[in-house]
């Protein structure tokens, strides 16, 4: 009898608990089978081997391991796959809320929740600013990357367009002299932009402020300058989209913790098409002082509106007064004004008299 003749033998047997081979001198084979509970066996050397028969129930538990860790895989995979899907529609439903297409939104989307709980629920000790279109905060991500969130005020109507205005210009703009985006959060009326956060916080804290402007000693001035130049270059020539930005100013240059400018604010620029270099609109937005007069006057804007301002800003830096406010003997002018006799102090020798004295 052959082993699997002895093993169906014992399984036609309800009381059979074991089977064997028999070795027959005569060199056949023959079967041994046990009957009840088996006691005292050992293993000895060269000794036959024992087949158990075991309860199905026994035998089940790995069938069920084996179900077990199926089901769970196939869980988890079905969980990825409706995660994913959830989040397709989340970004989907977002981007139509700010009437935003595809090719315009090429930035992550921050959850509300992750927003409110790096910013401490916007506590009034992360505030860092306010403006027109809301306030600023500073916020801590949970792998502890600083940010600053721009939070759009819900009452704010030109603001949803200056959001919108701005995500689809910066997100697409890579430069080391211009601010990073980092990704936006749309939750029921919440809008916020995120962005990477400059310690130094803006040009403005420093250069009109006697104490603090004692830091920007001249080759850090030379740089702050050199840097706002190279951004402008970028976003009139060397960029994916030709961008006018029309509020170029000192409060909208941020600095880095090596006193690196990078502009910022780019919720009023416009993009120009191909080789056009101006356009022109009814409703004149910026900031006084700053704009240039066909602008003002006209409408009319152009990559030489934004060489203006930066010509506005350099005298800011340079002589550290404000060009609007500027008090010059007994008349109230504003710097500007200064420029005309700044030349003829040149051309005098006397330069030294419009520079900061600090």
């Amino acid at each position: 009898m052959t082993l699997q003749e002895c093993k169906r033998a014992c399984l036609k047997n309800c009381s059979c608990v074991a089977y064997s081979n028999l070795d027959i001198r005569n060199g056949g084979s023959g079967c041994l089978l046990w009957y009840g509970d088996l006691i005292d066996i050992r293993e000895l050397p060269g000794g036959q081997d024992i087949y158990i028969r075991m309860a199905t129930s026994e035998l089940g538990s790995r069938k069920k391991t084996k179900l077990l860790v199926l089901s769970l895989s196939l869980f988890i995979g079905v969980a990825v796959v409706g995660l994913t899907i959830g989040l397709y529609t989340w970004t989907k439903k977002n981007k139509r809320k700010l009437n935003l297409k595809d090719d315009d939104l090429d930035l992550p989307l921050f959850a509300l929740s992750t927003i409110t709980k790096a910013t401490s629920n916007f506590s009034a000790e992360n505030k860092l600013g306010e403006g027109g279109f809301g306030s600023v905060y500073k916020g801590i991500l949970e792998g502890g990357q600083e940010i600053a969130i721009k939070r759009l005020s819900k009452s704010s109507s030109q603001g949803v367009n200056e959001f919108k205005n701005e995500v689809i210009c910066i997100a697409k703009l890579q430069h080391r002299n211009l601010v990073k985006l980092i990704g936006c959060c749309v939750g029921g009326e919440e809008k916020m932009l995120v962005y990477e956060f400059m310690p130094n916080r803006s040009l403005d804290f420093f250069i009109f402020d006697e104490k603090k402007s004692t830091i920007l000693n001249w080759p850090k001035r030379f740089n702050i300058i050199n840097g706002i130049a190279r951004g402008l270059l970028y976003l009139h020539q060397d960029s994916r989209l030709r961008i006018i930005h029309r509020d170029l100013k000192a409060s909208n240059i941020l600095l880095d913790t090596d006193m690196n400018p990078k502009i910022s604010d780019f919720g009023i620029a416009r993009t120009v098409i191909g080789n056009e270099t101006s356009a022109n609109t009814h409703h004149v937005v910026g900031t006084h002082g700053y704009m240039s007069p066909e602008y003002v006057v006209d409408g009319v804007f152009s990559i030489k509106s934004d060489v203006f301002s930066f010509g506005v800003l350099v005298l800011e830096i340079i002589s550290g007064r404000r060009n609007r406010g500027f008090s010059h003997g007994s008349r109230n002018i504003n710097l500007l004004g200064h420029v005309r006799p700044a030349w003829r102090l040149y051309k005098e020798g006397r330069t030294l008299e419009l520079i900061d004295v600090h």
